[in-house]
């Protein structure tokens, strides 16, 4: 009988071995590989077209803002950054549309303060939210709300405005773009601050709104500068105070709130921009690099602040920290002034 090699289990025994170790060769070597094309990949973003979400029709502040945009942005990063207008419940819908895209660089939102810091107060089904769905990049711009009166109302100046208010409480009409706006919330701010009470008209919109306010089918209402700054240069709005904390380049004749007697009732409308949760490192730092040398170009800042904007070109920390007060702050006008969204 022939007796088995002793040789042949040592030489099975290696053989395991090798396989065993070339197995974990080739699976680092995969790792390697796929990190170093994630790394490539992630380097030689953008490789195509980039979405440019507006969660607002075309026309308004937020979407100029984000057109101005778009062509500098194209010829720093070699790539068609394209506007995408998702409008719908106050911004909610196309920044829900945002927190669910792929957090790999294309897609990105410009959104207002209403989408960042008001509707979590305001619609109780939100599906994002705004302090954790989002890589904040900066806050673009930003521009003061001016309170103005057509010109056959009585009050000529702010503070003859707060005495007829308080001799008339509840009847002096203030025109909205709608409940829960930004124009409605610094309304209610103002009413906190000087004891007094207006009567909320709400539009669909700062368009309609302005236009009542231009016939005199209401009386006040706090608008952004920018949306009514011809109107108060012909003479067909009178300008009573401007919500900013010293007098706007674009209106020096027109006394701040604080001027007119009014204190802690500074509020800017302002844009910011924001990614899905998670994009890249790198992507992130190019971006953020790209949108501010974008808005820091003295062409841009002269044709925004023509406009009555004022670019903010901050730091995704800094619109970290800035979003939170804002939270705060419009929480406890929204609480204290009993608002809804109805």
């Amino acid at each position: 009988m022939v007796q088995p090699s002793k040789a042949a289990p040592r030489a099975a025994r290696i053989s395991t071995l090798l396989r065993r170790f070339a197995g974990v060769a080739i699976a680092l070597a995969a790792g390697v590989t796929v990190s170093g094309v994630a790394q490539a990949s992630s380097a030689a973003w953008p490789q195509k077209p980039v979405s440019i979400v507006v969660p607002f029709p075309a026309g308004g502040s937020t979407d100029t803002i984000a057109r101005y945009l778009a062509q500098p942005l194209n010829e720093k990063l070699g790539q068609p950054f394209v506007i995408d207008n998702k409008p719908g419940a106050t911004g909610a819908i196309g920044a829900t549309f945002v927190k669910r895209a792929p957090a790999d660089g294309y897609t990105m939102m410009v959104a207002s303060i209403g989408v960042f810091a008001v509707n979590p107060f305001l619609q109780k089904s939100l599906q994002y939210d705004p302090a954790k769905d989002f890589d904040l990049l900066t806050v673009a711009v930003r521009a003061p709300n001016v309170l103005v009166a057509n010109p056959n109302f009585p009050a000529k100046s702010l503070a003859e405005l707060v005495a007829y208010m308080k001799k008339n409480p509840g009847k002096v009409t203030f025109a909205t773009s709608g409940a829960g706006s930004s124009d409605h919330l610094t309304a209610a701010l103002f009413w906190q601050k000087t004891g007094t009470e207006g009567l909320h008209v709400p539009y669909k919109g700062g368009a309609p709104a302005i236009s009542d306010l231009l016939a005199g089918q209401v009386d006040v209402s706090f608008q952004n500068v920018n949306a009514v700054l011809q109107h108060i240069r012909t003479g067909k709005l009178k300008a009573l105070a401007v919500t900013s904390g010293k007098r706007s380049a674009v209106l020096p004749d027109v006394p701040t709130m604080a001027e007119g007697g009014t204190k802690d009732v500074e509020v800017y409308s302002w844009q910011g921009i924001a990614a899905p949760k998670g994009i890249p490192a790198d992507v992130k730092t190019r971006l953020h690099g790209a949108i501010v040398g974008a808005l820091k170009d003295p062409a841009m800042q002269k044709k925004l602040g023509e406009q009555g904007f004022e670019v903010v070109a901050n730091t995704p920390e800094q619109f970290v920290e800035f979003e939170n007060q804002e939270l705060k702050r419009w929480k406890t006008v929204i609480e204290q002034g009993k608002i809804t969204a109805e």
